[in-house]
């Protein structure tokens, strides 16, 4: 049998952290798809913790850039959390928008949530990834004003308004109505001296169903790590840590880019295993030789 067919998966009745608290860190409502889901994966307790302003760690408005990488950014949040709460136990996601990885046509988003357990002295990611609203106009005509924030998805979706242009820093987010989004638009673009508003998607979780659908999948990525235990120390978060690519081409045989195995990793005793991707061969459209 593989060694990797060994790995255990923990139950809720023998769970881990069963009964324990875990801080997150946050001020747009994570808690309320985090905290569920959690709860019922692994039986903690998701204690939301105030008394930062995590907007200080960057905005995807740009007021305030976001220093070093989103995995970065996510930790520093799960250790304010433990620091403020006085927790071992803390949990904290950031999420990023660029263009979708595939044609780049699309906007983009991707969520990390980390787990950070000082007592096992581990660290657990849980990434997820999707299609999304992210979008802006610069007008001065309230009809195409109006037409994009209903392909945005507003007033489901917030907006944000700003005059002139995307950079000005008088900044009006959170509107969720159109009588608030009228009266910004006005306000934008009086103050503008090109007489224009500009507008965006608010995309802060609280603000954003879309993105908060895919932080809960993210939330659902490592509470499945956090349910696979390492074969040899028992420790949650047995996860992938490298792919490993050579798959064959189906027409050619030569290896590709493609994955053709998936190293797993234990974080405490640092155990490995690593193992084959069911598929067996890459089409020949992912081949270099075949389709250079």
């Amino acid at each position: 049998m593989h060694e990797f067919e060994h790995m255990k998966l923990m139950s809720l009745e023998n769970a881990i952290y069963r009964g324990s608290t875990v801080a997150l860190l946050t001020q747009h409502g994570k808690e309320q798809v985090v905290a569920p889901l959690l709860a019922s994966a692994i039986g903690c307790r998701v204690r939301r913790v105030a008394g930062y302003d995590t907007d200080l760690l960057g905005t995807f408005t740009r007021d305030i850039p976001r220093p070093g990488t989103q995995l970065e950014a996510a930790r520093k949040k799960a250790r304010l959390g433990m620091e403020l709460a006085g927790s071992p136990l803390g949990l904290a996601s950031e999420g990023s928008f660029g263009p979708d990885p595939f044609i780049r046509m699309f906007s983009w988003n991707v969520e990390m949530i980390v787990w950070i357990d000082d007592t096992l002295g581990i660290e657990v990611v849980g990434v997820a990834s999707g299609k999304t609203s992210f979008s802006h106009l610069l007008t001065v005509n309230w009809e195409e004003a109006e037409t994009f924030a209903r392909a945005a998805g507003f007033p489901e979706h917030g907006l944000v308004v700003r005059p002139q242009h995307e950079d000005d820093p008088r900044i009006r987010k959170g509107i969720a109505d159109w009588e608030t989004l009228r009266e910004a638009f006005r306000w934008a673009c009086g103050e503008a001296s090109n007489g224009r508003a500009f507008l965006e998607t608010d995309v802060r979780a609280h603000m954003n169903p879309t993105r908060m659908e895919i932080i809960a999948q993210a939330t659902q990525d490592l509470a499945r790590k956090l349910c696979t235990l390492c074969p040899v120390c028992n420790t949650p978060g047995f996860q992938i840590m490298e792919r490993v690519p050579g798959l064959p081409c189906g027409d050619c045989g030569a290896p590709t880019r493609e994955t053709r195995a998936d190293i797993h990793h234990c974080g405490r005793c640092g155990h490995q295993v690593t193992m084959e991707r069911t598929e067996k061969a890459a089409p020949a459209g992912r081949c270099d030789f075949c389709n250079p």
